[in-house]
């Protein structure tokens, strides 16, 4: 029996369903970070993977150098992203008074990483975060990122935003996401219907 392989790999990918989490089940899990030793450190880290759906390499190297704060317009963040694509990030005003008290409490230089941790030690505040917070579903960084790009759509219903915010190469990427909250409401839709038997 051979293999069937859909010609067009990239279109089936994007009709999967995206796992992510609720903004409560976030929420919970910067609580939940709060009480470690690090804890402002950790709940930041959450916070700022949640709102700006950055990728955690993205995260790591961020720096106060970064954010910039246009006189009349609201905050941005400067990425350089995969593949050295330059991009801006929207950046809440609260996340960038956050970002930049954070870095006055801890002494850190505007070219000095905000968060100097290894990739291995993010996904561990992550996951720990989700566990201390009871969420059951597998939690690690990037979940923050698909969870950031569904809030996102679900506010907007915008997917070219999105992909700009997101930095894909393809708008066929950002589909994905389009397609879990169809799918989502395609269900309650269906879960609606009465049947008299």
């Amino acid at each position: 029996m051979t293999n069937i392989v859909p010609k067009n790999l990239a279109l089936t990918k994007s009709i999967f369903i995206v796992p992510y989490l609720l903004p409560a089940e976030i929420k919970k899990m910067i609580e939940t970070a709060k009480e470690r030793r690090r804890g402002d450190r950790d709940a930041l880290l959450i916070k700022l993977l949640f709102i700006t759906g950055l990728r955690i390499s993205e995260a790591l190297s961020l720096t106060l150098a970064n954010l910039e704060r246009p006189k009349k317009d609201l905050p941005f963040l400067r990425i350089l992203g995969k593949g050295k694509k330059p991009r801006m990030v929207a950046c809440p005003p609260e996340l960038a008074d956050s970002l930049e008290a954070y870095a006055r409490r801890h002494r850190i230089g505007d070219r000095d990483r905000l968060f100097p941790i290894s990739r291995k030690m993010a996904y561990w505040i992550v996951r720990q975060s989700g566990e201390k917070a009871g969420l059951t579903k597998k939690v690690y960084p990037h979940l923050l990122r698909h969870s950031c790009a569904i809030e996102r759509l679900r506010q907007t219903g915008n997917p070219w935003a999105l992909q700009m915010h997101l930095g894909h190469s393809t708008l066929l990427m950002t589909m994905r996401y389009l397609s879990t909250l169809g799918a989502e409401e395609s269900l309650r839709i269906q879960q609606e219907v009465k049947f008299e038997l």
